[in-house]
């Protein structure tokens, strides 16, 4: 028989099989052979070894009102304030998105805020299980000095629990609705990716993009996702009217043989911008840790480049530094 989903044991669904998550008609995982031909026959440009952010951001208590201040912490980490509310997402403060102390994808800058300097949290919110993404020692260390609940799609709070009791995980489903605070609710989204933490668990917990709603508008953030034919960021866009910021990826996206089916390019997620039509996006998933082969620098130039070839206004999708602060306008 074929070995037991580890993580989550729950009833067949339309995006579930009984051992792995799936988006239906996206199935589309890469082989070992796939992996050794990037590996070693794709050329990788060199990141420096540093390249630290301007500041560390040193974040009120609370932000009230309608209000909206988002700092960004690096890579695909941020901390949003508003309404009252502090949401951290997919919390890495690990010197590498990597299984290994000694190996792997290594930070080129610290994190924008010190862990100490974090204010009190109402909830975190973990997209999926990737390296880059679930920092178990961080969530810890949160538990024990800043405790709140950590949203998180299904199978992920296993991996958290068995890691430390103390996480306080919430597993969700897609379409899930969860109140963080009155007026303040977190929707569990799909997105066009994938989930492991080892090379026998693909697919076996669930991951997501996460719509805010406040009474202020939609922050609809997506952690990591392919382009495919953009159906699910209409579908995003039915369903959640008044999308004031997008927090959208630019990295990790070369080779596109390799990596178009997971990570979105610049100009793509340009598109995913222009079929949403949020008021305001800003940039995460790049320039802290070389995931793939293209230079740091590359995804700002790429994104600059397709703004200007859509006759965009630069300031309508922003790119930051670690350490930096969006002040959304209303």
């Amino acid at each position: 028989m074929p070995r037991k989903n580890p993580y989550y044991d729950g009833p067949v669904s339309d995006h579930y099989d009984g051992k792995r998550f799936f988006v239906p008609g996206h199935i589309r995982d890469k082989s070992p052979l796939d992996l050794l031909k990037w590996s070693f026959g794709e050329a990788r440009t060199k990141w420096p070894e540093s390249l630290p952010g301007p500041a560390q951001d040193k974040p009120p208590a609370r932000v009230v009102g309608d209000a909206l201040r988002v700092s960004y912490v690096g890579h695909a980490t941020l901390l949003i304030q508003t309404q009252g509310v502090n949401l951290l997402i997919d919390p890495v403060w690990a010197k590498r998105a990597s299984p290994f102390s000694f190996a792997g994808p290594k930070r080129v800058n610290a994190p924008g805020i010190a862990r100490e300097d974090l204010p009190q949290l109402d909830a975190v919110l973990v997209s999926h299980n990737h390296y880059d993404h679930l920092d178990l020692e961080m969530l810890a260390w949160l538990a024990a000095n800043r405790p709140s609940r950590v949203v998180t799609p299904l199978g992920n709070d296993a991996i958290m629990r068995a890691h430390d009791t103390a996480i306080r995980a919430e597993p969700y489903d897609w379409d899930a609705r969860v109140e963080i605070a009155p007026g303040v609710a977190v929707h569990l989204e799909p997105s066009y990716h994938w989930s492991a933490r080892g090379i026998a668990d693909r697919r076996m917990a669930l991951w997501c993009a996460f719509a805010i709603e406040t009474p202020a508008g939609v922050i609809y953030h997506i952690a990591d996702t392919g382009f495919a034919d953009g159906g699910l960021f209409r579908a995003a866009r039915a369903k959640h009217a008044n999308i004031r910021l997008a927090v959208l990826p630019i990295g990790a996206y070369e080779p596109r043989w390799f990596m178009a089916d997971q990570h979105v390019d610049p100009a793509e997620s340009l598109r995913i911008l222009e079929i949403i039509g949020a008021r305001h996006a800003m940039a995460h998933h790049w320039g802290t840790f070389q995931l793939t082969n293209e230079a740091l620098e590359e995804p700002p130039r790429a994104l600059a480049a397709a703004l200007k070839q859509g006759g965009h206004d630069a300031d309508r999708f922003r790119v930051f530094r670690p350490g930096e602060v969006f002040d959304v306008p209303a």
